[in-house]
């Protein structure tokens, strides 16, 4: 047992993402516990990164929990970073049999369901601080700076937010771009932190799974956008790559579109002359935040369509057997392109960025109902800035949308906002070109279909849905209300028997 305590912090759960944010921590010049359930990993990779690591000196590894604990200065800052689900409640459990304090803070830094986070807090109040963040930007972001999103008591936010402005990727003030990427012992303590606590229980959860809901569409997007290139256009993955390299210099410079120029140039290291990623197969993987994401927005009746066909689109790739034999038995057009490709080109860049912002829209929609249904005050331009860097979607784009809601923090959707209602204006005759492309070549572009869909259905001040509320009155008199009586008085109709046309319309009373 340490005689006293001498860590700043402490951290449970040693995978990679575990291990980067602990050595992130210990640039900054924190003293950090460390323990992990098997102790053998704890050991071996404090023993390789004092000969590698320059802050190594600040990590302290630890095998018993008891002892980890007492090492660390009250009130205690504990973060958990392991799988989510019922293993956090085991480690949540296993702290409270080890003596943590009532003031003591636990953080969960996992990708938890936002539902367990409140349910968590309130089940361990007596017990102990449980605390909420999201933290994006995989390995690298962990290791060198990352985009945090907490949420849960402002008072152990006070106690953490030190750590997390530290640590956590900085932006410039006046452009808002990210700064460069820290270095071991040589960490970036200038600029903006991308992060900022966001409210109380499961705000930052809820807040990190909108993110990786708009990344889920964010990528198929763009992988929509590469397979118009490649199958329509007949370019090779290296050219197409050279043309996300130009994107990425506008309004599309991103981590993403960054990243995708690299994968599509990366030559293959099997077959020579060609690249890797015609070899990689085409069975997508999920580890189910994306589906949080739809199923949240079908429980809350918000239209987030684009971000459910992009989990279908994954659902779907992943039945490859299946669509081998399909495509031995189902036919449709081959591709064919006439026209100027470099006009093609352009077009496929402007219905990318108009069904980005459509995208955005929607996940921001999420978060203005998410806020009134679980009594949260989310503060938008913010949420903006602090994904500007550090996270998977971090792009210039994010800039525009803080801008967005400084300009008006209660803007409804961000198709309404000035900047992003003249883009889409002027995008939309290439938007619709490509759609209508993509329909008569037989290319599945969910993505593209759904976003547009989305924007022609939320500009129409009348759609179809007075026929469907017939219907529903028609076999199950769920009533309706009328254009020519105000809203909320509800009518019902005795409708007769198909082909018969006397009917009798009855006010219900209201619903």
């Amino acid at each position: 047992m340490p005689e006293q305590a001498v860590a700043d912090v402490g951290l449970i759960g040693l995978a990679v993402m575990g291990q980067n944010l602990v050595l992130n921590m210990a640039d900054h010049g924190f003293k950090v516990a460390v323990y992990n359930r098997t102790t053998a990993t704890m050991s071996e990779w404090i023993e390789k990164i004092r000969k590698e690591e320059p802050s190594a000196g600040n990590v302290i590894g630890f095998a018993d929990l008891k002892e980890f604990i007492a090492a660390i200065r009250k009130p205690r800052k504990i973060l958990i970073l392991v799988k989510a689900g019922s293993a956090v409640d085991g480690v949540v459990k296993q702290l409270i049999e080890a003596c943590v304090e009532k003031d003591d803070v636990v953080v969960d830094c996992g990708n938890s369901m936002w539902t367990d986070t409140i349910r968590r807090e309130r089940e361990y109040a007596d017990k102990l601080k449980y605390f909420g963040s999201g933290v994006s930007g995989g390995e690298t972001g962990a290791r060198f700076g990352p985009s945090t999103m907490p949420g849960g008591d402002p008072d152990s936010w006070k106690h953490l937010e030190p750590i997390w402005k530290a640590v956590s990727a900085k932006v410039d003030p006046a452009t808002g771009k990210p700064i460069e990427t820290a270095r071991p012992g040589k960490p970036v303590k200038e600029g903006v932190p991308c992060t900022a606590y966001l409210g109380p229980n499961g705000a930052g959860h809820y807040v990190k799974m909108i993110h990786n809901g708009i990344e889920y569409i964010d990528m198929q997007l763009i992988c929509e956008a590469y397979w118009m290139m490649r199958t329509l256009l007949g370019m090779k993955a290296g050219e197409i790559g050279k043309v996300f390299e130009q994107w990425n210099q506008g309004d599309l410079d991103s981590y993403l579109i960054q990243i995708t120029a690299d994968i599509l140039q990366q030559p293959d290291p099997i077959h020579k002359g060609e690249f890797l990623v015609d070899y990689i197969l085409d069975t997508a993987g999920q580890k189910g935040t994306g589906k949080w994401t739809s199923v949240n927005a079908l429980d809350m009746g918000i239209p987030a369509n684009s971000i459910a066909e992009a989990v279908f689109a994954r659902c779907l790739s992943a039945l490859k057997e299946e669509r081998v034999e399909a495509s031995k038995h189902l036919s449709g057009p081959t591709p064919s392109f006439t026209g100027d490709r470099q006009q093609f080109i352009n077009a496929i860049r402007d219905a990318l960025y108009c069904s980005k912002i459509c995208a955005y829209a929607q996940g921001f929609q999420l978060m203005r109902e998410a806020q009134n249904e679980y009594k949260w005050k989310l503060d938008f331009a913010t949420i903006a800035s602090i994904w500007r860097g550090g996270c998977i979607i971090r792009a210039r784009f994010l800039q525009k949308i803080t801008d967005a809601y400084t300009r008006n923090p209660n803007l409804v959707n961000l198709l309404l906002d000035p900047y992003f209602n003249e883009q889409v204006r002027n995008g939309q005759a290439n938007w619709r070109k490509i759609v209508c492309e993509a329909a008569t070549a037989g290319i599945s572009a969910p993505a593209f279909m759904s976003a547009l869909a989305y924007y022609d259905g939320y500009r129409s001040a009348r759609l179809p849905a007075n026929l469907l509320q017939g219907q529903r009155d028609f076999f199950g008199a769920h009533t309706y209300e009328r254009t020519d009586a105000p809203r909320g008085k509800f009518f019902h109709t005795d409708w007769p028997e198909p082909g018969r046309p006397q009917i009798e319309v009855k006010a219900s009373g209201g619903h």
